[in-house]
């Protein structure tokens, strides 16, 4: 159970906020269901201001981002691997299928393996949110591979999207928002 009450209804929020509340139930399904918010949204509606930011970047980073949906999916299941957040996990697995990301992936990335077993675009995705969330810095070898392979602004909105779902998962994390049931779970 969540360590502070959730905002899942429109009446949980002040008046002069509830055109955000609306907003929030604008777009994917999966910060909401039935009209109620629920996950990072629900939490972060206690600053109103901040779920709406949050929400903008967020939608452009997943859908109008120049990282392909398997490439921006695999990094996001590895962000919430890498900072053991379950519900992060539990939503993204279903869209990583969605988008067609391989089995094989996402299954070294569920068990921790060795991402040199992965194809080689899958494995310097990997090895890069790896790096920048294990050690806060990415080795020059990995970031020159995918610079050269996918240019500067695909790049900065790679690490973008490991920063947001790091901050994310924090959010969860911190407030103890547990998976949605029947979600997959994240060994730990």
């Amino acid at each position: 159970m969540a360590r502070v009450k959730p905002v899942t209804r429109k009446a949980d929020v002040a008046p002069e906020h509830q055109h955000l509340f609306d907003r929030m139930l604008e777009g994917t399904q999966q910060i909401h269901v039935a009209g109620e918010l629920r996950g990072p949204q629900s939490i972060l509606m206690h600053s109103p201001l901040l779920a709406e930011r949050a929400r903008e970047l967020g939608n452009y980073l997943r859908l109008q981002s120049t990282l392909k949906r398997p490439e921006s999916e695999l990094a996001i299941i590895t962000a919430a691997r890498e900072t053991e957040c379950r519900y992060v996990w539990g939503v993204h697995m279903v869209a990583a299928r969605r988008e067609g990301l391989r089995e094989e992936a996402i299954a070294t990335v569920r068990d921790g393996g060795d991402p040199a077993g992965m194809e080689p675009d899958e494995a310097a995705i990997v090895t890069y949110v790896q790096q920048l969330l294990r050690r806060n810095r990415v080795e020059q070898a990995v970031f020159d591979k995918l610079l050269q392979r996918h240019g500067v602004q695909w790049l900065v909105e790679l690490t973008a999207i490991v920063g947001l779902y790091a901050l994310l998962a924090g959010v969860l994390n911190a407030f103890e928002v547990e998976a949605a049931p029947g979600a997959k779970q994240l060994p730990m």
